[in-house]
């Protein structure tokens, strides 16, 4: 499964480390979105990644881009790994994976031959009109945080 630029995003509405209850539709017309899916907190390369994200927050602010990370980690564990790193943008609660489904980003994988199902880390830049404009998937850490924002920076401003 794969989206093509230009296709209608789908909605979600999940809720935040706080509790509060985000949905995609909220940006419509505000905001990009840099949607980020992720295996699970406080690992290595989730640690990385959200850290990256981290570093470079102001500059998606300045390309009026919101971050919303998406993992089945229940909000404790949110609420931990942002104070722990100090993460300044939202992760969102998808226990049920039911966005993660939604986006194909939920698969079958494969650590040191056991298979299991767990997130396939991706990200999608959705436009402020929620549309996607570009998808990455299968997401190498190294170097993908100033690639989303360069993309950003070039089609999305």
């Amino acid at each position: 499964m794969g989206f093509n630029p230009g296709d209608q995003a789908p909605e979600f509405t999940l809720e935040t480390q706080s509790g509060e209850k985000v949905s995609l539709s909220d940006y419509k017309g505000k905001k990009n979105v840099v949607l980020y899916f992720y295996p699970k907190d406080m690992t290595p390369g989730c640690t990385t990644q959200a850290c990256d994200f981290r570093d470079h927050h102001s500059s998606f602010e300045g390309v009026d881009a919101v971050i919303l990370g998406v993992s089945p980690d229940p909000k404790e564990k949110h609420v931990k790994f942002i104070d722990k790193h100090d993460l300044p943008f939202e992760l969102l609660v998808d226990e049920n994976h039911a966005a993660a489904e939604r986006y194909g980003v939920w698969k079958l994988k494969n650590t040191f031959g056991k298979e299991y199902m767990g997130i396939e880390r991706s990200t999608f830049a959705i436009d402020k009109e929620g549309r996607i404009a570009k998808e990455w998937r299968g997401v190498r850490v190294k170097g993908h945080v100033e690639e989303t924002l360069k993309f950003i920076q070039d089609h999305l401003t």
